[in-house]
C-alpha cells in the first residue's frame, strides 16, 4: 500500500472514529446454524421422517386403606417406531424418590422445601418383571430400571412388559401426590403410581435423568386402560372416562351426571349432607368396588379416591361440540361458594377459554381434586390445595388446567426445560384471568414497569435445569421471566396477530409430540416471519434486563426548531428491544417514531432525525410503559 493511501486511511479513521466501533452482530446471528435432520425441520416443525415411540398401558391396582398401600400389575405394550434396534429398555420408577437413600432425598437441602418427600419409607416393591411372558433381566438404580432384552427390539416391532409391584403411599409426595386427613376420611391423590417407560427420542436417545423432586416429567403417548379397586364406600375420579358407572354409582348419581352433562350450571352429584352416608351414596354395603377408566392418546394418568368427597359437575362447551365435563371433588372442610363450591365453574371457564384461544381440549373430562398437593397437574386431572379459596383457588385451578396444553398436549421434557411448560402456562393464564367473569380477578399480570427489577433478582438463566436452580429462583426462571418474555414477544415485538398465529401453529404442529427449545424458537420465527435470535439469546439464555435511555436532542439548525431535530437514544441494558419514541413540542403536538430492533445491530447508541415545528418540550422512550425497563428514570428528557 502506498504512503498516500495510508495518509488517506489515517485521516478517515480520525474523522470517523465510530467506523470501527464494536457492533452487536453476534447477538443477532442465528441461535443455531446446525443443519436440521429429516426428523426436525429448519422451520421448527416435525420433519417428514419424524418418529416417536408408543406406549400403551393396562393397569390393575388395589388400595389397602389400613396400610396406605397400593398393589397390582402393569402391562406395557411398547412399540419401537425408531429406526434403531433397542437392546435394552429404560423405565421410570418415580416412587423410589421416597426411599430414605434415594438421590432426591440425599440431595435435598437442609431447609427441605416444596419438593421434600415427606415420609421416606416408600418406594416400589417389584416382585416380577417379564418381557413377552418370560422373566426378564433387569437392573434398578434409584428411580430408573433397565430391562436387558434377550433379543434387541427391532424397528417397527412391539414387546410386552409385565410388572407386579406395590408401594407405600407417602403422606407428602414432593407436593405432587399424597394423603390428606379430613373429618370424613383420607383423601388419596395418586400419581407417579406405575412403572412407566422413559422416552427414547431422536435428540438425546434414552432420557433417563433421575427423578429428584423439582424436575417433573417426560413421557411418551399411548392409550391407558386402568382399574382401581377400593373400599366400597370410596369415590374414585381419574384421567379419562369412567367405563362402568352402573357398577360403581347409584342410579341417582348416574341421573345427576346426565343432568350435569347438559348443564352450564354446577350440579351436585354427592352433596355435603350425603358425605359419610354410604347407604345412600354407594351401590353396595360392604367389600370393594373396582372403578374402570380409559384414556386415549395421553402421556400419563392420575387418580384420587376417598370416602370424604363432595362431588359436583357441569358441562364444558368445546368449539367442535364434542362432549366434555368439568368435575370437582372436595371435603366438607372445603365447601362453600367462597371456596371449592366454585371449583367446577373455574375449571369449566379455564378449559373453554384455552380451547377457544389456542387448541381444543382433547380429553372427555377435567377433574379438580382438593387435597394435600398445593398444585399439580396431570392429563385431565388437577390436584389443588383443599385450603384454597376465592382468587387463590381460581389461580391454582386455572394454572394447573392450563398445563393440559403445556406439557400434556405439547409434550416437552419438563425435567430439563421447565420453562417450556411453566412459563408458557403462566403466559396463557394471563389471558384466561383477564377473560374470566369479565375480569373478576384482575389483569392477570402486574404492570410492566413494576417488573423491570426482575433482572436484578435473577441469579440463574431461564435455561437452568430445575433440580439445579435454587428453589427461591425457580419461580422467576421457570414461570415469570419466560411468561414475561412471551408477553413482550406478543405485545411489543410481533404484535398479537403475528404472535397468535405462530404460537397456535407451534401448538398444532407439536400436539402429542416432543419439541425442544430450538424447535420452539424456529417455529416462532418461521410462523411470524421475524428473526428473533437476539431475543432468545438475551432473554432466555442471559441474566440481563432492559434499559433504554434518552441521551438528548439537538436542533438541525441552532435555535430554529422548524428545521427539525436530531435525537440520540441508547441501549444501556443487556436486552435490545424495538424503541418507541414520543416527541412532544410546545403547544402539545406529539410525534411518535417506532424504531425496529435492528438499530442496535451497529452498536448501543442511535441517532435519528425527526421533523419538528416548535421547540421540543420532551422526548420519551416507551411512553405506553410496555417494557419492563429497570431504570425508567432515564427514559425521558
Amino acid at each position: 500500500m502506498s504512503k498516500i493511501w495510508l495518509h488517506w486511511l489515517l485521516a478517515f479513521v480520525l474523522l470517523c472514529p465510530n467506523i470501527f466501533a464494536q457492533n452487536n452482530q453476534a447477538l443477532f446471528d442465528p441461535v443455531s446454524q446446525i443443519q436440521r435432520s429429516p426428523y426436525r425441520t429448519a422451520s421448527g416443525y416435525p420433519g417428514e421422517a419424524y418418529w416417536q415411540n408408543r406406549v400403551d398401558y393396562n393397569i390393575q391396582i388395589a388400595l389397602d386403606e389400613a396400610a396406605n398401600t397400593l398393589k397390582g400389575n402393569v402391562t406395557i405394550t411398547y412399540t419401537n417406531n425408531s429406526p434403531h434396534e433397542l437392546p435394552y429398555l429404560w423405565l421410570q420408577l418415580d416412587q423410589n424418590r421416597f426411599k430414605a437413600d434415594s438421590r432426591g432425598e440425599l440431595t435435598l437441602s437442609t431447609d427441605g422445601g416444596r419438593f421434600e418427600g415427606g415420609e421416606t419409607g416408600g418406594g416400589y416393591n417389584i416382585s416380577s418383571v417379564k418381557v413377552d411372558n418370560q422373566p426378564a433381566e433387569n437392573i434398578i438404580d434409584d428411580t430408573r430400571m433397565q430391562i436387558r432384552l434377550a433379543k434387541p427390539l427391532k424397528p417397527g416391532a412391539k414387546t410386552t412388559i409385565s410388572i407386579d409391584y406395590g408401594f407405600y403411599i407417602p403422606n407428602y409426595g414432593a407436593d405432587r401426590m399424597g394423603r390428606q386427613d379430613t373429618k370424613n376420611g383420607i383423601i388419596y391423590e395418586i400419581a407417579q403410581w406405575y412403572p412407566r417407560m422413559a422416552v427414547y427420542d431422536d435428540v438425546r436417545g434414552w432420557n433417563n435423568e433421575p427423578y429428584l423432586g423439582a424436575g417433573e416429567f417426560y413421557c411418551d403417548y399411548g392409550d391407558f386402560d386402568y382399574r382401581i379397586t377400593v373400599p366400597y364406600d370410596h369415590i374414585v375420579v381419574g384421567s379419562g372416562a369412567l367405563q362402568n358407572p352402573q357398577e360403581v354409582l347409584t342410579a341417582d348419581q348416574i341421573k345427576r351426571l346426565e343432568q350435569a352433562a347438559n348443564s352450564d350450571k354446577t350440579v351436585m352429584i354427592i352433596d355435603a349432607k350425603e358425605v359419610g352416608n354410604a347407604s345412600k351414596t354407594r351401590p353396595t354395603k360392604s367389600g370393594t368396588l373396582t372403578w374402570h377408566f380409559k384414556m386415549e392418546n395421553s402421556r400419563d394418568v392420575a387418580f384420587a379416591t376417598s370416602k370424604a368427597f363432595i362431588w359436583d359437575a357441569a358441562r364444558i362447551n368445546l368449539p367442535s361440540g364434542k362432549p366434555c365435563m368439568a368435575h370437582s371433588v372436595y371435603p366438607i372442610e372445603s365447601e362453600g361458594n367462597k371456596a371449592w363450591g366454585r371449583s367446577t365453574e373455574y375449571t369449566k371457564a379455564s378449559i373453554e377459554h384455552y380451547s377457544q384461544m389456542w387448541f381444543e381440549y382433547p380429553y372427555p373430562a377435567a377433574v379438580n381434586v382438593a387435597g394435600r398437593a398445593a398444585g399439580m397437574e396431570y392429563p385431565g386431572v388437577s390436584f389443588c390445595s383443599y385450603k384454597s379459596k376465592g382468587e387463590g383457588l381460581w389461580g391454582v385451578t386455572d394454572h394447573e388446567f392450563g398445563h393440559n396444553w403445556f406439557p400434556m398436549i405439547v409434550g416437552t421434557n419438563e425435567r430439563l426445560y421447565p420453562w417450556l411448560d411453566e412459563g408458557f402456562n403462566t403466559f396463557i393464564n394471563i389471558h384466561s384471568t383477564r377473560a374470566f367473569n369479565k375480569g373478576e380477578y384482575g389483569a392477570g399480570f402486574p404492570p410492566m414497569r413494576q417488573l423491570g427489577g426482575i433482572a436484578g433478582y435473577l441469579k440463574e438463566p431461564i435455561s437452568t435445569y430445575p433440580d439445579i436452580v435454587s428453589e427461591q429462583s425457580l419461580g422467576l426462571t421457570a414461570y415469570y421471566k419466560p411468561a414475561l418474555g412471551l408477553v413482550l414477544l406478543r405485545e411489543v415485538i410481533l404484535g398479537p396477530e403475528r404472535f397468535d398465529y405462530a404460537f397456535r401453529e407451534y401448538i398444532r404442529q407439536w400436539a402429542f409430540k416432543h419439541p425442544t427449545p430450538e424447535d420452539f424458537f424456529r417455529a416462532m420465527e418461521s410462523g411470524s416471519g421475524e428473526s428473533l435470535s437476539w431475543f432468545w439469546k438475551t432473554w432466555f439464555y442471559g441474566l440481563g434486563g432492559i434499559d433504554q435511555a434518552v441521551e438528548g436532542f439537538e436542533y438541525k439548525e441552532a435555535n430554529d426548531p422548524a428545521q427539525g431535530a436530531f435525537i440520540t437514544i441508547s441501549n444501556k441494558g443487556e436486552v435490545p428491544m424495538p424503541a418507541v419514541v414520543e416527541v412532544i413540542e410546545e403547544g402539545g403536538n406529539k410525534t411518535r417514531i417506532n424504531l425496529p430492533v435492528e438499530i442496535w445491530q451497529r452498536g448501543n447508541t442511535w441517532k435519528f432525525f425527526v421533523k419538528t415545528t416548535k421547540k421540543i418540550q420532551s422526548v420519551e422512550l416507551d411512553p405506553d410503559q410496555q417494557l419492563p425497563d429497570y431504570n425508567p428514570a432515564n427514559n425521558k428528557k
